[in-house]
Protein backbone atom coordinates (compact mmCIF):
# COMPACT_ATOMS: atom_id res chain seq x y z
CA UNK A 1 0.00 0.00 0.00
CA UNK A 2 0.87 3.33 -0.34
CA UNK A 3 1.74 5.02 3.03
CA UNK A 4 0.92 8.42 1.94
CA UNK A 5 -1.90 9.77 3.23
CA UNK A 6 -2.93 6.53 4.76
CA UNK A 7 -5.26 6.94 7.65
CA UNK A 8 -3.77 4.66 10.67
CA UNK A 9 -4.97 4.09 13.70
CA UNK A 10 -2.24 3.20 16.66
CA UNK A 11 -3.78 2.62 19.79
CA UNK A 12 -0.78 2.70 23.09
CA UNK A 13 0.57 4.95 20.77
CA UNK A 14 2.06 7.32 23.55
CA UNK A 15 4.84 5.78 24.64
CA UNK A 16 7.08 3.03 23.04
CA UNK A 17 6.59 0.89 20.43
CA UNK A 18 3.41 3.05 19.55
CA UNK A 19 4.98 6.27 19.64
CA UNK A 20 7.64 4.95 17.13
CA UNK A 21 5.11 3.52 15.26
CA UNK A 22 3.36 6.92 14.51
CA UNK A 23 6.52 9.23 14.42
CA UNK A 24 7.82 6.90 11.08
CA UNK A 25 4.44 6.43 9.84
CA UNK A 26 4.05 9.60 9.74
CA UNK A 27 7.21 10.34 8.27
CA UNK A 28 5.88 8.43 5.69
CA UNK A 29 2.87 10.53 4.86
CA UNK A 30 0.38 8.70 6.53
CA UNK A 31 -2.41 10.46 9.15
CA UNK A 32 -1.90 9.13 12.09
CA UNK A 33 -4.05 9.09 15.05
CA UNK A 34 -3.19 7.55 18.36
CA UNK A 35 -4.77 6.65 21.81
CA UNK A 36 -3.96 5.95 25.51
CA UNK A 37 -5.34 5.89 28.62
CA UNK A 38 -3.54 9.65 29.57
CA UNK A 39 -5.69 12.38 28.34
CA UNK A 40 -2.50 14.49 29.05
CA UNK A 41 -0.01 12.58 27.53
CA UNK A 42 -1.77 11.53 24.52
CA UNK A 43 -2.28 14.93 23.56
CA UNK A 44 1.45 16.21 23.98
CA UNK A 45 2.72 13.68 22.25
CA UNK A 46 0.42 14.21 19.29
CA UNK A 47 1.52 18.19 19.39
CA UNK A 48 5.37 16.02 19.22
CA UNK A 49 4.92 14.33 16.67
CA UNK A 50 2.26 16.18 14.35
CA UNK A 51 -0.72 14.07 14.39
CA UNK A 52 -4.15 13.17 16.05
CA UNK A 53 -4.71 12.00 19.61
CA UNK A 54 -7.65 10.47 21.14
CA UNK A 55 -7.48 9.27 25.32
CA UNK A 56 -9.36 5.85 25.75
CA UNK A 57 -8.83 2.86 27.36
CA UNK A 58 -9.79 -0.24 25.58
CA UNK A 59 -10.09 -2.35 28.61
CA UNK A 60 -13.30 0.26 28.74
CA UNK A 61 -15.88 -1.96 26.91
CA UNK A 62 -18.42 0.28 26.86
CA UNK A 63 -16.64 2.70 25.41
CA UNK A 64 -15.02 1.01 22.35
CA UNK A 65 -18.41 1.64 19.52
CA UNK A 66 -17.95 4.98 20.55
CA UNK A 67 -14.34 5.53 20.28
CA UNK A 68 -14.05 3.78 17.00
CA UNK A 69 -16.39 6.05 15.35
CA UNK A 70 -14.98 9.01 16.65
CA UNK A 71 -11.45 7.69 15.67
CA UNK A 72 -12.36 7.45 11.80
CA UNK A 73 -14.46 10.27 11.96
CA UNK A 74 -11.28 12.15 13.42
CA UNK A 75 -9.35 10.18 10.47
CA UNK A 76 -11.95 10.73 7.91
CA UNK A 77 -11.49 6.62 6.99
CA UNK A 78 -9.19 4.75 8.21
CA UNK A 79 -6.94 2.15 6.16
CA UNK A 80 -4.57 0.59 9.10
CA UNK A 81 -5.41 -0.70 12.87
CA UNK A 82 -2.28 -1.08 14.50
CA UNK A 83 -3.38 -3.29 17.57
CA UNK A 84 -0.70 -2.24 19.85
CA UNK A 85 -1.77 -1.51 23.53
CA UNK A 86 -0.52 -4.10 25.66
CA UNK A 87 0.18 -4.60 29.81
CA UNK A 88 1.63 -7.76 31.72
CA UNK A 89 2.69 -9.44 34.62
CA UNK A 90 4.63 -11.78 35.19
CA UNK A 91 4.56 -13.61 38.69
CA UNK A 92 5.09 -17.28 39.03
CA UNK A 93 2.79 -20.55 39.25
CA UNK A 94 1.27 -20.53 42.65
CA UNK A 95 1.03 -16.37 42.98
CA UNK A 96 -1.44 -15.99 40.18
CA UNK A 97 -4.74 -14.53 40.90
CA UNK A 98 -8.23 -13.66 39.14
CA UNK A 99 -7.36 -9.81 38.77
CA UNK A 100 -3.92 -10.59 36.74
CA UNK A 101 -5.51 -12.64 34.16
CA UNK A 102 -8.71 -10.61 34.05
CA UNK A 103 -6.47 -7.48 33.83
CA UNK A 104 -4.04 -9.03 30.95
CA UNK A 105 -6.68 -10.21 28.93
CA UNK A 106 -9.34 -7.89 29.69
CA UNK A 107 -6.57 -5.10 27.49
CA UNK A 108 -4.18 -7.71 25.54
CA UNK A 109 -7.01 -9.90 24.29
CA UNK A 110 -10.93 -8.69 24.79
CA UNK A 111 -10.27 -4.87 24.57
CA UNK A 112 -8.31 -5.90 20.97
CA UNK A 113 -10.82 -8.15 19.66
CA UNK A 114 -13.76 -5.97 20.40
CA UNK A 115 -12.17 -2.49 19.30
CA UNK A 116 -10.77 -4.46 16.38
CA UNK A 117 -15.10 -5.80 15.70
CA UNK A 118 -15.94 -2.02 15.78
CA UNK A 119 -14.13 -1.33 13.11
CA UNK A 120 -14.56 -3.72 11.00
CA UNK A 121 -17.64 -3.11 9.31
CA UNK A 122 -15.37 0.42 7.35
CA UNK A 123 -12.84 -2.24 6.26
CA UNK A 124 -15.46 -4.55 5.07
CA UNK A 125 -17.32 -1.58 3.36
CA UNK A 126 -14.36 -0.55 1.30
CA UNK A 127 -13.02 -3.54 0.67
CA UNK A 128 -9.85 -3.03 1.84
CA UNK A 129 -8.26 -2.84 5.14
CA UNK A 130 -4.71 -3.87 7.02
CA UNK A 131 -4.67 -4.81 10.95
CA UNK A 132 -1.75 -5.55 12.36
CA UNK A 133 -1.85 -7.75 15.96
CA UNK A 134 1.30 -6.97 18.01
CA UNK A 135 2.02 -9.87 19.92
CA UNK A 136 5.65 -11.05 21.70
CA UNK A 137 7.94 -13.58 21.10
CA UNK A 138 6.33 -14.35 23.80
CA UNK A 139 3.91 -15.69 21.62
CA UNK A 140 6.05 -18.02 20.04
CA UNK A 141 7.71 -19.84 23.63
CA UNK A 142 6.82 -19.80 27.10
CA UNK A 143 9.06 -18.63 29.50
CA UNK A 144 8.91 -18.84 33.61
CA UNK A 145 6.98 -16.26 35.03
CA UNK A 146 4.97 -15.94 31.90
CA UNK A 147 2.36 -17.88 32.29
CA UNK A 148 -0.13 -14.50 32.45
CA UNK A 149 1.78 -12.69 29.49
CA UNK A 150 2.40 -15.27 27.22
CA UNK A 151 -0.92 -17.00 27.29
CA UNK A 152 -2.22 -13.59 26.27
CA UNK A 153 0.34 -13.03 23.11
CA UNK A 154 -0.06 -16.96 22.48
CA UNK A 155 -4.16 -16.16 22.09
CA UNK A 156 -3.43 -12.99 19.86
CA UNK A 157 -1.60 -15.52 17.51
CA UNK A 158 -4.00 -17.45 17.36
CA UNK A 159 -6.80 -15.12 16.86
CA UNK A 160 -4.55 -13.48 14.37
CA UNK A 161 -4.89 -16.63 12.04
CA UNK A 162 -8.46 -16.92 12.26
CA UNK A 163 -8.92 -13.32 11.00
CA UNK A 164 -6.54 -14.24 8.28
CA UNK A 165 -8.64 -17.19 7.30
CA UNK A 166 -11.91 -15.48 7.61
CA UNK A 167 -11.17 -11.82 6.01
CA UNK A 168 -8.64 -12.58 3.07
CA UNK A 169 -11.44 -12.77 0.89
CA UNK A 170 -12.78 -9.43 1.64
CA UNK A 171 -8.87 -7.53 0.85
CA UNK A 172 -8.30 -7.04 4.18
CA UNK A 173 -5.04 -8.27 4.97
CA UNK A 174 -4.16 -9.55 9.07
CA UNK A 175 -0.81 -9.55 9.69
CA UNK A 176 1.05 -10.39 13.25
CA UNK A 177 4.15 -8.84 14.89
CA UNK A 178 6.42 -10.38 17.37
CA UNK A 179 9.29 -8.02 18.81
CA UNK A 180 11.99 -9.49 21.14
CA UNK A 181 12.63 -7.13 23.93
CA UNK A 182 12.30 -3.40 23.55
CA UNK A 183 13.49 -1.33 26.41
CA UNK A 184 10.51 1.14 26.51
CA UNK A 185 8.12 2.24 28.99
CA UNK A 186 6.43 -1.57 29.21
CA UNK A 187 5.58 -3.10 32.49
CA UNK A 188 7.48 0.15 34.10
CA UNK A 189 5.28 1.14 37.35
CA UNK A 190 6.61 5.08 36.21
CA UNK A 191 5.75 4.46 32.94
CA UNK A 192 9.12 5.63 32.12
CA UNK A 193 10.83 5.31 29.11
CA UNK A 194 14.00 3.02 29.75
CA UNK A 195 16.90 3.58 27.65
CA UNK A 196 18.24 2.29 24.67
CA UNK A 197 20.59 -0.84 25.24
CA UNK A 198 23.35 -1.70 22.57
CA UNK A 199 22.42 -5.35 22.22
CA UNK A 200 18.74 -5.06 22.73
CA UNK A 201 16.36 -4.11 19.62
CA UNK A 202 15.47 -0.59 19.72
CA UNK A 203 11.55 0.54 19.29
CA UNK A 204 12.64 2.14 15.37
CA UNK A 205 13.41 -1.61 14.14
CA UNK A 206 9.95 -2.61 15.02
CA UNK A 207 8.81 0.48 13.41
CA UNK A 208 10.32 0.45 10.13
CA UNK A 209 9.36 -3.66 10.00
CA UNK A 210 5.74 -2.27 10.04
CA UNK A 211 6.27 -0.05 7.48
CA UNK A 212 7.86 -2.05 5.35
CA UNK A 213 4.94 -4.57 5.47
CA UNK A 214 2.65 -2.14 5.16
CA UNK A 215 4.26 -0.97 1.99
CA UNK A 216 4.35 -4.55 0.36
CA UNK A 217 1.94 -4.08 -2.78
CA UNK A 218 -1.66 -4.94 -1.93
CA UNK A 219 -1.86 -8.53 -3.86
CA UNK A 220 0.79 -9.93 -1.03
CA UNK A 221 1.10 -9.75 2.68
CA UNK A 222 3.22 -11.29 5.51
CA UNK A 223 0.78 -12.99 8.09
CA UNK A 224 3.61 -13.19 10.67
CA UNK A 225 7.02 -11.52 11.15
CA UNK A 226 9.08 -12.20 14.30
CA UNK A 227 12.25 -9.86 14.95
CA UNK A 228 14.61 -11.10 17.50
CA UNK A 229 18.00 -8.71 18.95
CA UNK A 230 20.69 -10.69 17.12
CA UNK A 231 23.05 -11.31 20.10
CA UNK A 232 21.00 -9.55 23.62
CA UNK A 233 23.87 -10.93 25.49
CA UNK A 234 26.84 -9.15 24.12
CA UNK A 235 27.15 -7.40 27.34
CA UNK A 236 26.77 -10.75 29.92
Amino acid sequence: MNLNNAKVLITGGSSGLGKCMAEVLSEAGASVLITGRNEAKVQQVAQEIGCQGLAFDISNYSSLKENAATSVQLLGGIDVLINNAGIGVFPSLGEIDLDHLQSIFGTNVFGLTLLTQELLPYFKKQKKGNIINIASTAALKGFARGTVYAASKFAVRGLTQCWQAELRKENIRVMLVNPSEVPTAFNQSDRMERPDEAQKLSALEIAHSIKAALEMDDRGFIPELSVWATNPWINN
